[in-house]
């Protein structure tokens, strides 16, 4: 079995879990504070042709196709694409969806305005060449926002190990419980150890691999946890804050 079989079966087995998470986004604050964070660096165009790469159960389709543009979902797991369909039904919308390999995309180059991802990238086996794949279907001007955090850094780096315990130590404290956990979490561990990015840190090993890939222009925001995430996840990712990265075709 390939690494990439791998991460498709244990993505497969994720999805509920994942469904649920993006449910409370939905019917929470989060989902005006992504669409807000995203237009402000999309190209400036009435009706964006978008793809959601990695889109899981559909939060970024479904947020953006409610907001009039035109959204194509891909996802390498069918039980992601069954929830990212149940939720866009849901909540009235109706961007396409596809079962596609986000190293290997069946799409027309020159053919989308944005293409956006969350913390997706670190499950990538070949992030580099991915990165180029995905400037080909870009148009001139187009953009890339990648999403993500440096999740796994703690397997092995010993101070970001420190802080991880601190930080689930700190959301214990605060009387919230036991922090909430993947389904399989020595099979995320396992594969994280497998995957380049989970040695590398970001996000500037991103800026160095788009611009190695031939974006004309990329740049990072940093911290962006005050922005998107409520208080419980805030604490949780205090070691690890959600970035961005924009690359520009």
């Amino acid at each position: 079995m390939t690494i990439q079989n791998e991460v498709e079966t244990y993505w497969n087995g994720e999805a509920e879990l994942y469904s649920d998470s993006i449910q409370k986004e939905l019917n929470g604050f989060e989902k005006q504070a992504w669409l807000d964070l995203i237009l402000e660096f999309a190209p400036r165009k009435e009706r964006l042709d978008v793809l959601d790469i990695g889109c899981g159960p559909g939060f970024f389709a479904v947020i953006l196709s409610q907001a009039g543009h035109h959204v194509l979902g891909i996802d390498c797991t069918e039980n992601m694409l069954t929830c990212a369909r149940r939720n866009a039904e849901q909540a009235g919308v109706k961007p396409q969806f596809r079962k596609m390999d986000s190293h290997k995309l069946e799409l027309a180059p020159d053919s989308l305005d944005l293409i956006v991802c969350r913390n997706l990238t670190w499950t990538l086996h070949a992030p580099q060449a991915a990165y180029g794949e995905w400037l080909k279907v870009l148009r001139p001007g187009g953009r890339l926002l990648v999403f993500d955090a440096n999740w796994n850094r703690h397997l092995v780096d010993d101070e970001m190990r420190a802080k991880r315990e601190a930080d689930l130590r700190e959301y214990e404290a605060r009387g919230w419980g036991s922090p909430p956990r993947h389904v399989d979490w020595e099979e995320s561990d396992r594969l994280s150890l497998l995957l380049p990015l989970t040695r590398e840190w970001r996000p500037a090993w991103d800026l160095q691999a788009l611009k190695a890939a031939g974006y004309s222009e990329a740049f990072s925001e940093e911290n962006l946890s005050e922005r998107v995430l409520d208080e419980k996840q805030q604490v949780l990712s205090r070691s690890t804050p959600m970035f961005m990265v924009c690359g520009q075709k």
